[in-house]
């Protein structure tokens, strides 16, 4: 079940990351993202770079803790950043669910439920 988790959520970042880009690159409109709050391109510029970012290192988090990106860094470490991750998908959740926009509410809120059950299996077994 774990290793299940470790690449679903392999799965879910990479696509996460892949939605940010073609936001970023103006193919999905800017409104979809971040509740519907983002009020100008310049906004949106500044807080994609930030889930970018975000998720390129919580995705390397996971495939080092999984061993799929073999380092010297100790899964103590990475369960760590594991839990920390968890706390964020939570709170995205309840984001999520909150949203101005309903295209966000319907399809991001259980996406984020199963990002952070998967950050629990992982962080719980570690």
């Amino acid at each position: 079940m774990i290793v299940f988790a470790q690449y679903l959520l392999v799965f879910i970042l990479s696509a996460f990351l892949i939605f940010h880009l073609l936001v970023l690159l103006s193919i999905i409109p800017y409104h979809t993202v971040w509740g519907g709050r983002l009020k100008t391109k310049k906004d949106m510029y500044r807080f994609e770079v930030v889930s970018i970012l975000l998720n390129t290192f919580f995705l390397a988090t996971i495939l080092v803790h999984s061993k799929i990106l073999p380092t010297s860094i100790p899964a103590r470490e990475t369960k760590y950043i594991i839990w920390g991750m968890f706390a964020v998908f939570a709170l995205n959740t309840i984001g999520n669910f909150v949203s101005k926009n309903e295209f966000e509410k319907k399809w991001f809120t259980p996406i984020t439920i199963v990002l952070t059950i998967c950050c629990l299996l992982v962080a719980l077994s570690a």
